[in-house]
C-alpha cells in the first residue's frame, strides 16, 4: 500500500517524506507544483515511488481515475502566503482542492491527514479549536477556516480518519524556497551572515520592540505529530499543533545569534549584550501589516494531549539551536 503526500517538495511535506523514509517507507506518491523549480532540492535526497503535478493529480481525482491502492493521504499542499491578495486563486487552491480530495478519500475510506493553520484564529486571544474563537484576518486564513468548517460538518459521518492540524509558527530545515514567507529563524540566520546583524520590528499592538509573541514550533515536532496520527487512524478531529508556550521574537533572535556564535567558538550574549554589540536592531513596523498581524499566538494543546499525543515540544532555544547546527552542517554558515 502506498502513502500519498501533497506538497511533498514543500517545507513540511519534504520533512515528512524524509521522516517516512527513515522509517523504511519508500512507497510514497509525491504531489506538488514545480512550475517554480526552487523546491526541487527538497526532493533530491528523498525516496519516492512516483510524482504527480498537483493539477494533473486533482484532475484525475475529480474524474475518479486514480490508483486506489492508497493507505493514507497526508495533505500538506497549499498556498501559504498570508500576503496573497488573489482570493479566487486562494480559495480554489486551498479550499476547493482540499474539499475534492477529502470527498475522494471518504468515498474510498482512505485516512486523510491535512494541514490547517493557526491563522484561523486571527487577532483572537484564545487559541482553542472552537468556532467562537475563530476570525481570520486574511484570505489565506479564511481558506483554511472554511475547509475546517467543512471537515466539522463531515466528521460525525466520516467512514475513515480525518485529522487536521492547525500549525502555529513552524521553522526548520527545507524552508529556503519560501522566500519572505520563511520563518523568522531562517531570516535572522541569513541577516546575520549577510549584514552582521538581525532586524526585528519595533513595537505594535501595545508590545515593545521585538516583544510580539508567537508560538514557534519546530518542524521536527510537526512531523512527529503527523506520524502519530498516521499510526493511529482511529483518531479524528481538528487539533492545534504548537508548543503551548508563547515566546517573543527577541527570544528567537537571541537563540539564532547565539547558536551561530557557538558554532564559531564565540561566547553567547544576552539581548542587551547583542544590542550593545550592534547585532540586534529594530526597524519600523510595516504599514502593509497593520491590522493583518498576529502579535500574540499561543496554542492550547489540550485537545492534542487528550487525543493521546504525549511527546514534549522543543523550546525555541532547543529547536533553533538544532536548526542552526543543521544549516552549518550543510555549509551555509561559512
Amino acid at each position: 500500500m502506498t502513502l500519498l503526500v501533497t506538497g511533498a517538495a514543500g517545507f513540511i511535506g519534504s520533512n515528512l517524506v524524509k521522516a517516512l523514509n527513515a522509517r523504511g517507507e519508500t512507497a510514497i506518491v509525491a504531489v506538488d507544483n514545480l512550475t517554480r523549480a526552487e523546491k526541487t532540492p527538497n526532493l533530491a535526497d528523498l525516496e519516492i515511488a512516483d510524482y504527480f503535478d498537483k493539477e494533473d493529480f486533482i484532475a484525475r481525482i475529480r474524474a475518479d481515475d486514480f490508483d486506489t491502492g492508497i493507505r493514507a493521504v497526508l495533505h500538506q499542499g497549499a498556498c501559504s502566503d498570508t500576503m496573497e491578495t488573489d482570493g479566487r486563486y486562494m480559495m480554489e487552491n486551498n479550499y476547493r482542492y482540499s474539499l475534492d480530495l477529502l470527498d475522494w478519500c471518504q468515498r474510498l475510506a482512505i485516512p486523510f491527514i491535512y494541514a490547517s493553520s493557526a491563522s484561523v484564529y486571527g487577532a483572537g486571544r484564545v487559541f482553542r479549536e472552537s468556532r467562537e474563537h475563530e476570525g481570520p484576518l486574511n484570505v489565506y486564513g479564511y481558506s483554511k477556516f472554511l475547509f475546517d468548517q467543512a471537515v466539522r460538518r463531515r466528521l460525525s459521518g466520516a467512514c475513515a480518519q480525518v485529522a487536521g492540524f492547525r500549525y502555529f509558527n513552524v521553522y526548520g530545515p527545507r524552508e529556503s524556497h519560501k522566500g519572505r514567507m520563511a520563518s523568522v529563524a531562517f531570516h535572522f540566520f541569513n541577516q546575520l551572515l549577510k549584514d552582521g546583524r538581525v532586524r526585528l520590528f519595533e513595537g505594535c499592538d501595545g508590545y515593545g520592540p521585538g516583544e510580539q509573541v508567537r508560538d514557534f514550533v519546530s518542524v521536527e515536532d510537526v512531523v512527529r505529530v503527523n506520524l502519530f496520527f498516521l499510526d493511529h487512524p482511529e483518531i479524528s478531529g481538528i487539533f492545534n499543533v504548537g508548543t503551548g508556550r508563547a515566546q517573543c521574537f527577541n527570544d528567537v533572535a537571541v537563540a539564532t545569534v547565539n547558536a551561530i556564535r557557538r558554532a564559531r567558538g564565540e561566547a553567547p550574549l544576552s539581548l542587551a549584550g547583542l544590542r550593545e554589540a550592534g547585532l540586534v536592531e529594530y526597524i519600523a513596523f510595516p504599514q502593509a501589516l497593520v491590522g493583518k498581524y498576529q502579535s500574540f499566538t499561543q496554542s492550547d494543546p489540550s485537545a492534542l494531549r487528550a487525543a493521546g499525543y504525549g511527546d514534549p515540544f522543543l523550546t525555541v532555544e532547543e529547536g533553533v539551536s538544532r536548526y542552526v547546527a543543521e544549516r552549518f552542517a550543510r555549509g551555509e554558515g561559512r
